[in-house]
């Protein structure tokens, strides 16, 4: 029968992406341990009630082009650059206040006014951004390689759910079979039915152990990244441009000057 392709087909899919899904999540673990182990300190250079800073809640909740991003707004609230809503930044004052307007600065370059995309990525892989990168990973509060365990993680899972998608649609078009109607109908319901609940068993099972899926902070980081809006003394919309990125502005210029293409 062609419903029987058609559950092969479920089966590959669901297997595959329960396969790749269960072994992101062993990478990103053994990421994690390894990095702890080789700080020496069991992964915790800091106190446990320690506090953040913005660039490091930056990079934690969105990786080094956050950190960026959250230099550039700050230079542009201090009238230090013009971000304009054409995705152009200008230079005001050139003197840096900080290592990270010092990498700005270098991406933008000696004329002064550059698209902010380009900038954006050359600060982002600037050397102050890596020694953050290099600090945190030490600390314990951010997985190796740039995040790249957790990446795969939150990719794996959304294959999974992919799966799980075309599984349902397999199965729809295999009731619809001819050969397939009438009273085997409930019959070819539950062989797909398995494939499925293998997929959300999975999806479950991660969420549960891995999630949230962060992107580039360990268990203990996105613990410390909970308190870093309510933070006493730190800017409020920095922090939220730091933890939640540039759909948090409230100035609809500055939020133009970064949506725009």
């Amino acid at each position: 029968m062609f419903s029987v392709l058609l559950l092969l087909l479920a089966w590959c899919a669901a297997g595959t992406a329960c396969a790749r899904l269960c072994l992101a999540a062993v990478r990103a673990a053994t990421a994690v341990v390894t990095s702890a182990e080789a700080s020496g300190s069991g992964g915790r250079e800091r106190e446990p009630d320690g506090e953040l800073t913005l660039h490091e809640a930056a990079f934690l909740s969105g990786g080094p082009t956050r950190v960026v991003d959250l230099t550039l707004v700050s230079m542009a609230r201090g009238r230090r650059l013009l971000l304009a809503h054409t995705g152009w930044v200008t230079v005001v004052d050139p003197e840096p206040e900080d290592e990270w307007e010092r990498s700005v600065l270098g991406a933008i370059g000696p004329q002064g006014q550059s698209r902010l995309a380009p900038v954006r990525r050359a600060a982002a892989a600037a050397d102050a951004v890596r020694g953050l990168a290099d600090r945190l990973v030490g600390a314990g509060l951010a997985v190796p390689d740039g995040g790249g365990g957790r990446t795969t993680v939150a990719e794996a899972a959304r294959q999974v759910r992919v799966a799980a998608a075309a599984v349902v649609a397999l199965g729809l078009v295999a009731l619809l079979m001819p050969e397939d109607g009438g009273a085997e109908d409930w019959l070819v319901a539950l062989w797909f039915a398995l494939p499925l609940l293998l997929a959300l068993g999975c999806l479950a099972i991660t969420r549960v152990e891995a999630h949230p899926y962060a992107r580039w902070a360990s268990p203990a980081g996105q613990r410390l990244l909970a308190a870093a809006v309510a933070a006493e003394g730190v800017d409020r919309e920095l922090a939220l441009v730091a933890v939640r990125g540039t759909r948090a502005l409230e100035e609809p210029g500055l939020r133009a000057a970064f949506t725009h293409r």
